[in-house]
């Protein structure tokens, strides 16, 4: 693929689309300049320490910005930091992280991989290791490269900083974690770095250190984290706002239609390949009545699941969406569950905990109260309803996509 197909100001609009920071703009222009006449790819660099292996789409926004750099013809490295794993990021501790074992940094990173390529053309990603160059560092390698960095401008970095005023304690090998980043990007002698806002700190330092390497600073650009499907909290597993990006094709589909219509737009955005031109175009055929925002959030829908499973089926899932809501019908193939509940029943929300429908027993209450929760198709507005003992089967729905028909395990 040639690299920086394009005019500058089109590579510029494509890459910078939904960032937040990028350090700095004029030096990401000259290198793609420089990339373009010399026909050399920048080397884009972004790190994963294996800790969370299931991914949701709030994990793919940085991952699609990185296939943004290789649509243009850019090398990508996807860094498994199984050596910076062992230190434990301390970005956003309030105490000392506790760092993973190799067994579980090596499942995390099978895992990470077999999802992130869902997205990313594995021929054309380069995947490492930061092992293979940090482990073979000595004594007293890690003395000079601490020596180019000092304590005043680690205590800058407000986690670390707020530790230390509080009287709290910061583990020297803390220290470590940003320096080890910074020498990744020394060592591959990385052009761009990419990362989560969270992560701007740790960015820098590896700009800041380059130089000293006789290295041009790398640039730095941060992507936004992204609102789940509740419209209110970052997407996360815990506030059960999530989509997976395992999740069936049907499951996927309907997390996206149940988004707001301004949330659509941050989704469009962050979520897809187009461009700002193009998502500003469809936003406003939306606004001049050209086209029903719900037609808006289908395409988007088809977009998302066909990311991740195939055109197919995100077609195929567009249409059960229509038959089951538009129709107001069940699922064409009702899952069942088999539960088994005590001599003295069970309460409604650890139940909906138990068959997979909140991550906790206040998330599950928050979602009673919301309205958001039917047994047998009548509505449940009391937290604390509990089902007898002797409960037959029923069908438990929350929201219009999660449904199951439970049935209560015989007495033992």
């Amino acid at each position: 693929m040639p690299v920086a197909a394009g005019t500058a100001a089109e590579q510029m609009a494509y890459l910078t689309k939904g960032a937040v920071d990028v350090v700095r703009e004029s030096e990401l222009r000259s290198k793609l300049d420089e990339a373009g006449r010399r026909e050399r790819p920048l080397v884009v660099k972004v790190g994963f320490d294996p800790t969370a292996p299931d991914l949701h789409l709030g994990h793919t926004v940085l991952i699609r910005k990185m296939k943004h750099f290789q649509d243009l013809g850019h090398a990508v490295v996807f860094l498994i930091g199984d050596f910076t794993g062992l230190i434990g990021d301390p970005t956003g501790r309030s105490k000392t992280r506790p760092p993973l074992t190799r067994d579980e940094i090596e499942a995390n990173a099978d895992t990470y991989r077999a999802q992130v390529f869902k997205l990313l053309d594995p021929d054309r990603t380069v995947v490492e290791f930061n092992s293979r160059w940090l482990g073979a560092l000595r004594g007293e390698d890690w003395i000079r490269l601490a020596a180019r960095y000092n304590v005043a401008q680690m205590l800058e970095r407000r986690d670390f900083r707020q530790r230390y005023e509080q009287g709290r304690p910061i583990a020297i090998h803390e220290f470590l974690y940003p320096l080890a980043q910074a020498y990744d990007s020394v060592h591959l002698a990385a052009d761009v770095e990419l990362g989560g806002t969270d992560q701007l700190f740790n960015l820098n330092v590896g700009r800041d250190v380059m130089p000293s390497f006789d290295l041009s600073p790398q640039v730095v650009m941060t992507v936004p984290l992204l609102v789940g499907t509740d419209g209110a909290e970052k997407m996360s597993k815990s506030a059960g706002n999530y989509v997976g990006v395992t999740e069936p094709p049907d499951e996927m589909f309907g997390k996206v239609m149940s988004v707001s219509d301004d949330l659509m737009w941050s989704w469009y955005e962050l979520l897809t390949d187009l461009s700002a031109a193009e998502i500003e175009r469809l936003r406003a055929e939306v606004a001049g009545g050209g086209l029903h925002p719900k037609r808006a959030k289908q395409a988007l829908g088809r977009r998302i699941v066909g990311d991740f499973h195939s055109a197919a089926a995100a077609a195929a899932a567009e249409l059960e969406f229509e038959r089951r809501f538009a129709a107001g019908a069940l699922p064409a193939e009702l899952g069942e569950r088999v539960v088994a509940l005590s001599p003295d029943g069970a309460r409604l929300s650890a139940l909906m905990v138990e068959v997979g429908f909140a991550a906790s027993n206040s998330a599950a209450t928050r979602l009673i109260e919301q309205g958001s929760v039917r047994v047998d198709g009548e509505r449940i507005a009391d937290r604390a309803v509990r089902l007898p003992p002797d409960a037959g089967p029923f069908v438990l729905q929350v929201g219009k996509r999660r449904v199951v028909r439970v049935v209560p395990a015989p007495p033992a």
